[in-house]
């Protein structure tokens, strides 16, 4: 078989490979508690399904263009502007299926080969891949989880060679769901600024944040707006992920090119769910807000119970809907490392978690909490179980 050196860089997702071992076994009629899959638990809003569905009716099935219907673009520029604080024309946003794809899109429009991107471990697991896919190299950075896992300036510093095109940052971030503050924005966007280096902000979990404010780094002025690439989706904060609906913003130049890389893979986003997409918009906040006070409730148990077990320290997430535990205590005899764990739990306690080390730390396990309190009560039940027979 003939394949890409890039293509054979590339690891699967773990996320989805535990996620899809699971499901086999439930298949086989084993009763598995998933905390795998980053999806809300809730459905996607009915006002959302009757946008999209009204559009089928009316015969809204056609190819629309590359970066969207017009009125979701101005829709996003008008929100950004009134949420964010920052000011988009609706021609410096690209309609995306999912944030995901806005994400390689960045990516295929900046890197050159050999080219740097500064990346925060622990880290989305597909950053670093996409980097690879088009021919860049991820610089791994390691964020501590006695600070909360959150980035700070000095961290990004660390990182930066005469390579170094760009930066990721996630905020909240997947997996740890640390939510870095206003000053270290400031202090991270001026580094940017003095070294020429662009900003990918990645602000799909935005709703959901616990005690910190989220901002936007493209709000802290015209300059860092004009090298921030700010990305978002309607798929976590409208129970959308299946849709595959995102958005990008940046400065009309680099949208105009991801727009190029749309008109020659996808075509455009679908063009029923973009109407689903002006529906969310509409809603303003509202349904996002009720889930976020159903996940900070399942935070706090989450994060009480894993405290409750010897050896395992938790940071409080602020933002997202995971946890983030140091489970290292638990990793000896047969238990090499923290893959070894997460099988040994998906067989032995019969819940599905993911390693840290897919995220880049090793020694931990992501808990995904955006699942009924009946399930996180009897996971961590099962958890415990299980973690006792290893003491």
């Amino acid at each position: 078989m003939k394949f890409s050196d890039r293509v054979l860089r590339v690891k699967p997702s773990q996320t989805l490979v535990i996620t899809a071992k699971a499901a086999e076994m439930r298949k086989k009629g084993i009763d598995i508690i998933g905390f795998g899959a980053g999806e809300p638990d809730f459905d996607t809003p009915d006002f959302v399904k009757e946008a999209a569905v009204k559009a089928l009716k009316e015969g809204k099935t056609r190819y629309t263009p590359s970066a969207g219907i017009p009125e979701l673009r101005e829709g996003i520029a008008k929100r950004l502007k009134e949420k964010n604080g920052i000011d988009y024309k609706p021609s410096e946003v690209i309609v995306t299926p999912g944030a995901k794809m806005g994400l390689y899109e960045i990516f295929a429009v900046i890197l050159n080969p050999g080219d740097e991107v500064i990346v925060p471990a622990p880290y989305w697991v597909s950053y670093t891949e996409q980097i690879k896919l088009c021919d860049g190299k991820p610089v791994i950075v390691e964020t501590a989880e006695e600070n909360g896992f959150v980035l700070t300036a000095d961290i990004v510093e660390s990182g930066i060679t005469e390579k170094t095109k760009a930066v990721v940052i996630n905020t909240p971030s997947n997996p740890t769901g640390a939510v870095i503050p206003r000053n270290e924005l400031e202090k991270i966007a001026e580094i940017c600024l003095k070294n020429d280096i662009l900003i990918i902000s990645d602000e799909c979990y935005e709703e959901f944040c616990y005690e910190e404010e989220h901002v936007s780094i493209a709000s802290l002025s015209k300059e860092v707006r004009d090298i921030t690439f700010t990305v978002n989706a309607f798929s976590k904060a409208y129970s959308m992920t299946g849709w595959r609906l995102g958005w990008v913003a940046a400065p009309e130049d680099y949208i105009k090119k991801l727009s190029i890389i749309q008109s020659q893979t996808i075509s455009n986003p679908t063009s029923f769910a973009q109407y689903g997409g002006l529906a969310a918009l509409e809603d303003k906040g509202k349904f996002p807000a009720v889930m976020k006070e159903e996940f900070r409730k399942r935070r706090d148990y989450v994060v009480n119970e894993f405290l409750s077990i010897e050896g395992i320290t938790c940071p409080v997430p602020k933002g997202a809907f995971y946890v983030f535990p140091n489970i290292s205590a638990y990793i000896k005899g047969d238990i090499k490392n923290d893959i070894d764990l997460t099988a040994y739990l998906l067989e032995e306690a019969k819940v599905a978690v993911v390693p840290g080390s897919a995220f880049g730390k090793e020694g931990y396990i992501r808990l995904s909490y955006a699942t009924s309190m009946d399930n996180i009560k009897e996971g961590m039940r099962r958890i415990k179980e299980a973690l006792k027979k290893l003491s």
